[in-house]
């Protein structure tokens, strides 16, 4: 698989969108869903390392 790099004298929001759909629709389904949870994975590892913890549930006052 070859690499591509985007390179723009100067911004541009619909080059850049359209530069990272054609690179997604080059991949098969397998490819797209094995990034898919290794970026899963990757972003749990780092909520860990950095001690995020779920948000404390909201209880009603009676």
């Amino acid at each position: 698989m070859k690499t591509k790099i985007l390179m723009l004298k100067k911004d541009n929001e619909k080059k850049e969108i359209e530069f990272e759909l054609e690179y997604l629709t080059s991949l098969t389904t397998a490819q797209r869903f094995k990034m898919m949870f290794e970026t899963s994975l990757y972003l749990a590892r780092m909520l860990k390392r950095h001690e995020h913890r779920k948000s404390p549930q909201i209880t009603q006052r009676t």
